[in-house]
C-alpha cells in the first residue's frame, strides 16, 4: 500500500511529467549527438587520423574505432549501473553526460596524423573509449528515470520519447555537419571545419547540465531508499539469481541485439551504402538520411504508445518480422533509384574476376601483395559489384569485354566507363522519391522495434537492481551487435565483392532476435514496477 501511495502523484503532476520527459530526452539527444557525430564523419576521420595507402583500410579502421566506443559500453553499464542502483538515477546520468561532452570536445582540438603521427589514432581511440563508458550509463538511467515517473497505462508512450531521442541525436549530428559544410564549403570543412561539430558539444553539455540539475530523483528510487530496500551490491545480485540472468540473456539476444542492428542499418549502413555502392555524394547522402530520420522520428513515440494498448512483445515481434521481409527489397529499390546507370551496367555487363591460386585480398592489409589483390581492393573501394571464379590466370571480365592481365587502375576505370558504369550518381537521372521512401521505411521499422523497448526492459527487472540489469544486456547487445555492424557489414562487402552481401549480417541477427523473443520474452505490459 505504501508503494501505491508513493506512486499516486505520478500521473497527476502533468507539469512535472513534461519536465521529466523534456529534460531526460534532451539530455539523451545531446549525449547521442556526441557519440554519433563521429560516425557521421567516419569517412573523413579515416583519412585524417589513419593515413594509410589503402583508402579501404583507412575507412575500415575508422569504423573499427567507431565500434571501440560500443565495445566498452558494457563496462560502463556495470560501473554506472552500480552507481545508479546505489546513489540514484539522477546523479548517475549527470556524471555520464559530463564525461561524454568533454571527451567529444577533446576530439575537436586533437592534432591529426599529419601533426603527431601514430599518437593521433591512439588518442582518438582512447577518447572513443571514454565516450563508450559514459554512454554505457546514459541510456539505462534516462529510460528508467522516465519509466519510474510514468503513469502505468502510458509507460510506453512516455519512454518512447527517450527512444526517439537517440534518433534525435543522430539527426542533430547530421544537421550540424550539413549546416557547417554548407556555410564554409566542403574544402574548408575537410581541412579544419570538421572540428566545429565536436566543439559544439560544449554548448550542448552546458544546456544539458542546466536542465538536468532541475530534476528530482525518481519516486521509485526515493521510496526504495526510504524503505531501506536498495541493493548492497547490485552487480552481484543481478548475476547471482538464475531467473534474473535468464531474463538478461533474453534482453540481450531477443531485444538489444535485434533492435540495434535495425537501428544502425537504418542510420549508418544506409549512409555508407549510398556513398559507396550507389556513389551518391557525401553531402547528398547525408541530406537523404536526415530526411528519413525526420519522417521516421514520430514512429518511435507512436509504437511506444501502441505497445501500451497491444502489448510490447506483439509490437516488437511484428517489427522484426517486417524487417526480415522488407530489408533486401528496400535496398534493391534504393540502389535502382539512386544510380540507375550503375544497376543497368551491373545487369548488362557483370564484372567477373578470374582468380588464380594465391590471389587473396586482405581488407586489413595496408598494401596488397599482388596485382590480383590490388584489383579487388580497387573494385571494392569503387563500390563495384563483382563475382569471383577460379582461373589459371588473373583476368577481369566486364560483360563481353575483358581487361588485360595485371592491374592498371586507369585502364580498368576506362573499361568500366565504356561498359556503362558511371563514376558517380547523376542527380538528373536519380529517382529521389523511392530513395526517400526506402530510408523512411527503414526508420519506421526501427521505430517499431525500438519504440517500446525502454518500457519493456524496465518492466522485466526489479527496482533494486534495475539500472544494472537493464544497462548490461542492452549495452552488450548495442555494443557487440550494433556497434560492429558498420565494420562487419563493410568487411563482408569488400571481402565478397557483393554490394548487398553486408545486409545478411542484419538479417541473421534479426532472425535470431525474433525466435528468442517469440519463445522466451515475457510480456509484462502495464505491470507494477515499484517492487
Amino acid at each position: 500500500m505504501a508503494a501505491e501511495v508513493a506512486m499516486e502523484p505520478v500521473g497527476a503532476h502533468r507539469q512535472r511529467d513534461r519536465l521529466v520527459i523534456t529534460a531526460s530526452a534532451l539530455g539523451t539527444v545531446f549525449e547521442w549527438y556526441d557519440f554519433f557525430v563521429y560516425g557521421t564523419l567516419a569517412a573523413l576521420l579515416g583519412r585524417l587520423f589513419f593515413q594509410v595507402d589503402s583508402p579501404t583500410l583507412g575507412f575500415l579502421l575508422s569504423l573499427l574505432t567507431f565500434a571501440a566506443g560500443f565495445l566498452v559500453r558494457p563496462l560502463g553499464a556495470l560501473i554506472f549501473g552500480y552507481l545508479g542502483d546505489r546513489i540514484g538515477r539522477k546523479y548517475t546520468f549527470l556524471i555520464t553526460i559530463t564525461l561524454m561532452g568533454l571527451a567529444t570536445a577533446a576530439v575537436g582540438v586533437m592534432p591529426t596524423y599529419a601533426a603527431i603521427g601514430l599518437w593521433a589514432p591512439l588518442v582518438l581511440i582512447l577518447l572513443r573509449l571514454v565516450q563508450g563508458l559514459a554512454l554505457g550509463g546514459e541510456y539505462g538511467g534516462a529510460a528508467i528515470y522516465v519509466a519510474e515517473h510514468a503513469p502505468t497505462e502510458r509507460r510506453g508512450f512516455y519512454t518512447g520519447f527517450i527512444q526517439v531521442s537517440v534518433t534525435g541525436g543522430f539527426l542533430l549530428a547530421l544537421a550540424v555537419v550539413i549546416g557547417t559544410t554548407s556555410l564554409m564549403g566542403e574544402a574548408a570543412f575537410n581541412a579544419w571545419g570538421w572540428r566545429i561539430p565536436f566543439l559544439f558539444s560544449l554548448f550542448l553539455l552546458a544546456i544539458s547540465l542546466y536542465i538536468r540539475l532541475k530534476l528530482n530523483e525518481s519516486p521509485v528510487f526515493q521510496e526504495m531508499k526510504a524503505a531501506g530496500r536498495r541493493a548492497d551490491n547490485p552487480v552481484r545480485e543481478s548475476f547471482a539469481s538464475g531467473p534474473n540472468v535468464r531474463l538478461m540473456l533474453v534482453a540481450l539476444f531477443g531485444i538489444a541485439a535485434g533492435l540495434t542492428v535495425i537501428w544502425f542499418n537504418a542510420q549508418f549502413y544506409t549512409l555508407y551504402f549510398l556513398q559507396g555502392a550507389s556513389r551518391v555524394s557525401e553531402g547528398d547522402a547525408r541530406a537523404i538520411i536526415a530526411f528519413g530520420v525526420v519522417i521516421a522520428a514520430p514512429s518511435f513515440v507512436f509504437f511506444g504508445w501502441l505497445s501500451d494498448r497491444l502489448g510490447r512483445k506483439k509490437v516488437i515481434c511484428t517489427g522484426y518480422l517486417a524487417t526480415l521481409v522488407l530489408l533486401f527489397p528496400i535496398y534493391w529499390m534504393m540502389a535502382g533509384a539512386a544510380n540507375p546507370e550503375m544497376v543497368r551496367a551491373m545487369e548488362k555487363a557483370p564484372v567477373v574476376v578470374s582468380m588464380p591460386d594465391g590471389c587473396e585480398y586482405e581488407p586489413f592489409a595496408e598494401v596488397q601483395g599482388s596485382d590480383c589483390a590490388r584489383a579487388l581492393e580497387w573494385l571494392a573501394a569503387s563500390g563495384i559489384d563483382y563475382r569471383k571464379q577460379p582461373g589459371d590466370t588473373f583476368l577481369i571480365r566486364i560483360g563481353e569485354r575483358q581487361a588485360v592481365q595485371g592491374f592498371d587502375a586507369d585502364g580498368l576505370a576506362d573499361a568500366l566507363r565504356a561498359a556503362g558504369y558511371p563514376e558517380r550518381s547523376d542527380p538528373a537521372t536519380r529517382k529521389l522519391l523511392p530513395i526517400l521512401l526506402g530510408v523512411a521505411v527503414l526508420g519506421i521499422l526501427s521505430g517499431a522495434t525500438y519504440g517500446p523497448v525502454a518500457a519493456t526492459l524496465v518492466e522485466m527487472f526489479p527496482a533494486r537492481i534495475r539500472y544494472t540489469s537493464v544497462s548490461v544486456p542492452y549495452h552488450i547487445g548495442a555494443g557487440v551487435f550494433g556497434g560492429l555492424l558498420p565494420a562487419i557489414s563493410q568487411y563482408i562487402v569488400v571481402a565478397t565483392g557483393g554490394v548487398f552481401a553486408g545486409l545478411w549480417y542484419t538479417w541473421v541477427i534479426v532472425a535470431i532476435a525474433l525466435v528468442v523473443s517469440l519463445l522466451f520474452l515475457p510480456d509484462r505490459t502495464g505491470t507494477d514496477i515499484t517492487g
